[in-house]
């Protein structure tokens, strides 16, 4: 059994890897820790629980623990998370859910969050948490980011094509969000009333999953990649639909590149390439750890794709937990859910 501590479980991604990890046969809970709500049974904090899994949240030393279990999930903020990273690597290995990690170099994370970069020296050994795209990598290492929910949308049915060469700059991305992508602090524009029957844009040019995107897309393609990023707000809880426009380097068929995913993806547990003529939709993927992609060419050379994944499972905890599968040595299938909450 693989013993894990999640730090930070109380929020949205941290009651999302209990409810994954609770029914994988492979791993024991060993802890979940929160400070704020040290003390109280995880049935008294969100009564979901009841005669489910019966544990107490600690608000123990969080460094001492570490050394019980095999790895640690950080469910912290950004900036909180690379306060504790340092220290629980000396015990235990680590998945980090924030975006501290994320990125390779110091300043662009710095210039994007805002905050100094408190550990530096780890972002080089720092996996990007990406099975699809880094599995080798991540099977032997430390530290393992955990991608933003919207990269991942974005990077798995384009690195294919970056890898052939097929795509000119810009890329074009519209992608849109169920709330709970913002998470469960208060704020008036998550408000009900603001967000129910309503569609909006929002930090158009200056929402940090752009240039996560761009970063791993220059380094997949090899060459510096131009990418237009525009998130906006559904007004449900969970799911995104991705849309991306681009214009191929060269003419190529609408069949073939069907053909090139499903070369890249036949042998991935969790990625789903639709047919010609069909299109991913939130109702398909909601609750589950798939990945759905569909595309159709618009003209000689210019191509839509839309992708759909939960935000909440393979957009964070659910890939999480593929991450931990990978790392030691479990199929990636096992723990995760793959049943789709339809209707």
């Amino acid at each position: 059994m693989v013993r894990v501590g999640i730090l930070g479980g109380t929020g949205y991604t941290g009651l999302e890897l209990l409810r994954i990890l609770a029914s994988h046969p492979e791993v024991e809970i060993s802890w979940v820790h929160s400070e704020r709500f040290s003390g109280a049974s995880l049935e008294e904090y969100c009564p979901a629980w009841r005669k489910r899994v019966t544990l107490v949240i600690s608000g123990r030393e969080v460094f001492d623990r570490a050394r019980e279990v095999d790895v640690v999930f950080t469910a912290l903020p950004h900036g909180v998370a690379m306060e504790y990273i340092p220290k629980l690597l000396e015990a235990t290995r680590v998945v980090d859910l924030s975006a501290d990690f994320r990125f390779r170099c110091k300043e662009t994370y710095e210039q994007w969050y805002g905050i100094p970069h408190k550990a530096p020296y780890l972002l080089g050994e720092a996996v990007y948490g990406l099975p699809e795209v880094y599995r080798e990598r991540i099977r032997t290492a430390r530290l393992v980011a955990n991608p933003g929910c919207y990269p991942t949308s974005v990077i798995i049915p384009l690195f294919p094509l970056l890898r052939e060469g097929l795509i000119v700059p810009p890329i074009v991305v519209d992608s849109k969000s169920g709330v709970s992508g913002a998470g469960k602090k208060a704020s008036e524009d998550l408000h009900f009333c603001e967000v129910d029957e309503n569609l909006r844009a929002y930090n158009i040019g200056t929402h940090r999953h752009g240039p996560e995107i761009a970063e791993q897309l220059s380094v997949l393609g090899g060459k510096e990649s131009e990418v237009y990023f525009v998130p906006h707000l559904l007004p449900v809880k969970r799911g995104i639909l991705s849309t991306m426009y681009i214009t191929l380097a060269r003419e190529v068929s609408e069949e073939d590149l069907l053909i090139l995913w499903e070369q890249a993806f036949s042998k991935e547990p969790w990625v789903r390439v639709f047919p010609q003529g069909r299109f991913p939709e939130l109702k398909w993927v909601v609750g589950s750890n798939f990945i759905d992609l569909g595309l159709r060419k618009v003209g000689a050379r210019n191509v839509v794709i839309v992708s759909a994944i939960d935000n909440l499972t393979k957009g964070a905890s659910g890939q999480a937990v593929q991450n931990l599968n990978v790392m030691f040595g479990i199929d990636e299938r096992v723990g995760l859910p793959g049943g789709v909450l339809y209707p």
